[in-house]
């Protein structure tokens, strides 16, 4: 473990975040360009005493687990994830271990919607980055593990999921997702991480596997659904896709269809700002729908 080359990496490339990239509201009177130490604890689920300790070199070896989390929180790329783990002493897992990571031009496309729900996710439905207003839409998608974090999986494995759209939209939904996977697993009918979440899929539920036999095939590029918020009710959002060339990654972003989807968004904008000055979008997101 290289201590005092870790300490100074994480130092820098929490510097180097500004708030809004990690969901963070800045606020006037901020002074740091980056993030803060409690922040970034905040955001890898550890202890501030951890963090201040793992920047100042005096740090026990930190776990795969904690390393994980830290690139998560940092915006890491796949060198930058690497060369964390090989300060601290570890061999990087492989790719399909632990959470893609969303490609810098399309955070940055982020960053410039502002308060535009929009969301970077895989061709698996994986969610790889959201804007603070995505998550105050939808929750906050990009801490989830094992299969849990495609959505397809967690739409035929978890009922309560398919609440965020009403119940005349839900049938379509699902041919939608299940066309989706298979257009992905004809482009990568060799990937075992495709082939392996199809298989767990199929025994998982039976809804999926009548639906696989069918064998629709399509890709999503523009649609138009109905979102339903605890506090602010349905609203009819525009979504429109941008796809990277190599098909991996889409910039999802949703816009309101009608002036009445329009002020329920423009209140739930107002309620993550005044409820919760200051918090992360995902906490705001916690206790609005708690």
């Amino acid at each position: 473990m290289q201590r005092e080359q870790l300490a100074d990496f994480l130092r820098r490339r929490r510097e180097a975040i500004r708030p809004a990239e990690a969901g963070i509201a800045a606020g006037p009177r901020r002074r740091a360009v980056g993030l803060r130490r409690e922040e970034v604890a905040m955001l890898a689920g550890m202890s501030v005493d951890y963090v201040v300790r793992l920047e100042q070199g005096r740090s026990s070896q930190p776990s795969i687990q904690l390393l994980t989390a830290l690139a998560r929180a940092l915006r890491l790329s796949e060198d930058e994830r690497a060369h964390l783990f090989h300060l601290a002493g570890h061999q990087p897992p492989p790719a399909d271990g632990v959470a893609r990571l969303a490609r810098a031009g399309l955070v940055r496309m982020l960053d410039l919607l502002g308060d535009t729900p929009a969301m970077v996710i895989s061709d698996l439905g994986e969610v790889l980055a959201q804007s603070r207003m995505s998550i105050l839409l939808t929750g906050d998608h990009t801490g989830l593990t094992g299969d849990r974090r495609y959505l397809i999986y967690r739409w035929f494995t978890e009922p309560g999921v398919r609440a965020v759209h009403p119940p005349a939209e839900q049938e379509r939904h699902s041919r939608q997702l299940v066309a989706d996977l298979r257009a992905v697993v004809g482009r990568r009918s060799k990937d075992p991480l495709v082939t392996g979440l199809l298989a767990r899929l199929r025994e998982a539920s039976a809804d999926f596997r009548t639906r696989w036999d069918a064998h629709e095939v399509g890709v999503r590029r523009a649609d138009r659904k109905t979102l339903v918020h605890p506090r602010v009710g349905g609203m009819l959002m525009d979504c429109e896709t941008l796809v990277t060339p190599d098909l991996g990654q889409q910039l999802v972003v949703l816009t309101p269809a009608d002036d009445d989807a329009r002020e329920r968004l423009d209140l739930l904008r107002v309620l993550g700002v005044e409820e919760f000055p200051g918090q992360p979008a995902s906490a705001a997101f916690a206790q609005l729908s708690g």
